[in-house]
């Protein structure tokens, strides 16, 4: 159906929770579900207390779930791509 992610490396400012749903499969809730089932492990078990999503402005369908994940737009968050939106998940579970 998909994958979801917490990708750090060089090509990363912070860590990030991505995501993507294979053709078929938008629309139906399984990229909300499986992220913030990672987001909420990755706090409790990796103590990542600061996590983001890049995305590009374009990509409305994962705008709306980083915002159904209580993510907010922050215009000041160092990107991994200049055009890219980088939405910030809140610090609680």
């Amino acid at each position: 159906m998909g994958q979801v992610g917490i990708n750090d490396g060089p090509l990363f400012p912070e860590k990030e929770l991505g995501w993507l749903v294979y053709e078929g499969y938008e629309g139906l809730g399984y990229a909300t579900e499986a992220a913030a089932a990672l987001r909420d492990w990755a706090r409790r078990a990796l103590g990542c207390s600061g996590l983001v999503s890049y995305i590009d402005p374009d990509n409305r369908a994962s705008i709306r779930v980083a915002e159904r994940l209580g993510a907010a737009l922050d215009l000041t968050a160092p990107k991994q791509d200049e055009g890219d939106l980088v939405y910030r998940h809140g610090r609680k579970v």
